[in-house]
C-alpha cells in the first residue's frame, strides 16, 4: 500500500498534485494508493481558533473527490485529544506501517505528522529507519507565486473573491443544501429566490453580496444570481445571514428538495435600499448583468 496521509480540506490544486503522484506512484508498484485523513478537524478538537473555523469540504464531499481522483482506498480516522498526542515516529509505525501495511508514504512538500510536527525531512529520515519508502510531493504555486492552501482558499472566499478561489481549487467552490420556507417577499417583486439551509453547517460561506452562480436541482444545471447576507432592506429578524437564490429561467416549487449553487464571480456588495422599488431596480440591473457573463 502507498499511503498518503492530512485532512485535505477542498481538495485543491495543490493537494491534486500529492494524489496524483500517490496514485501513479501505486500503479507504477503494482499497488494500491491510499489517502488517510481525519475527522474532525484538528482545531475543532484542540480549540485553535474552533470557533471561527470552516471548511471547504464536508466529509462525504472530500471522500467523493479523493475516489474521484483515482485513489483506492480512503479511510477516515477519529481525530481525538488522545490520537494528537502521537509523535511522528508512533503514528508512521502504529498507524501508516502497522494498521494499514504500508509500504510507501508520499509526503507533501509541508506534510507535518505527530505532535513533535517533525519537519518532512525529518519525518522522512523517521519513515526510512521504519522501513517505509519515501516520495516526496513537489509545491504548486499559485497565480500570486504563493503556495497554495486551504487558508489561503478560505482568506479568498472571506473577501468575496470567488474567482481565486475556484483558481486554488482547480474548481468553482459551491454551497449544498435544502430549500427551506422564506418570506416570500422576493416573489412579490418579480424575484423569487430559493432559500438554502446548508447541509453541512461547518461550510465556508463567501462574504455578503450579489454572486452569479451556477445552479443545480431537479437533475437540471441553471444559472442564477444568489444573495449572501442578512437582507438589510426587507429584514425584520436582525442580523441573520441568509443564502437565497434567484434561479433565471425557472418556476418549479422545489421546497424540501437539494440545491447546490457553485460561485462564478461576484456582481456586487449588499446594500440596504430606501424601498423595495429601488431594490427591484438594482435587482434587474443585478440580473442583467448575470446575464451578460454567462
Amino acid at each position: 500500500m502507498v499511503i498518503a496521509t492530512g485532512f485535505f480540506d477542498g481538495v485543491h490544486l495543490g493537494h491534486r498534485l500529492v494524489i496524483d503522484k500517490l496514485v501513479e506512484a501505486a500503479a507504477a508498484r503494482g499497488d494500491e494508493s491510499m489517502v488517510i485523513t481525519f475527522w474532525p478537524h484538528p482545531r475543532n478538537v484542540l480549540q485553535q481558533e474552533a470557533r471561527n473555523l470552516r471548511l471547504l469540504t464536508s466529509l462525504e464531499e472530500k471522500k467523493a473527490m479523493l475516489s474521484a481522483l483515482g485513489v483506492d482506498h480512503v479511510e477516515v480516522l477519529p481525530f481525538t485529544r488522545e490520537f494528537s498526542e502521537m509523535t511522528t515516529e508512533e503514528y508512521l509505525s502504529r498507524i501508516i506501517r502497522d494498521k494499514f501495511g504500508g509500504k510507501a508514504i508520499l509526503l507533501g512538500y509541508d506534510n507535518r505528522i505527530g505532535s513533535d510536527r517533525a519537519a518532512p525531512s525529518e519525518t522522512a529520515r523517521i519513515a526510512a529507519s521504519l522501513g517505509l519508502e519515501v516520495i516526496c510531493g513537489d509545491m504548486l504555486p499559485s497565480s500570486g507565486g504563493y503556495a497554495v492552501s486551504s487558508t489561503k482558499i478560505r482568506e479568498s472566499l472571506a473577501h468575496g473573491d470567488v474567482v481565486s478561489a475556484a483558481e486554488m481549487l482547480g474548481y468553482r467552490y459551491g454551497l449544498k443544501g435544502v430549500v427551506v420556507s422564506g418570506n416570500q417577499l422576493g416573489r412579490t417583486i418579480g424575484f423569487p429566490t430559493a432559500n438554502m439551509q446548508l447541509y453541512d453547517p461547518l461550510k465556508c460561506v463567501p462574504s455578503d453580496g450579489v454572486y452569479l452562480v451556477r445552479v443545480e436541482t431537479l437533475d437540471r444545471k441553471l444559472y442564477g444570481m444568489c444573495n449572501i447576507g442578512c437582507r438589510p432592506t426587507v429584514s425584520m429578524e436582525g442580523k441573520v445571514k441568509t443564502i437565497e437564490t434567484n434561479i433565471f429561467d425557472f418556476h418549479d416549487d422545489i421546497y424540501g428538495l437539494d440545491l447546490k449553487i457553485s460561485f462564478i464571480c461576484k456582481i456586487r456588495d449588499e446594500k440596504k435600499f430606501l424601498s423595495l422599488e429601488e431594490l427591484r431596480m438594482q435587482l434587474e440591473k443585478d440580473r442583467n448583468l448575470c446575464l451578460e457573463k454567462i
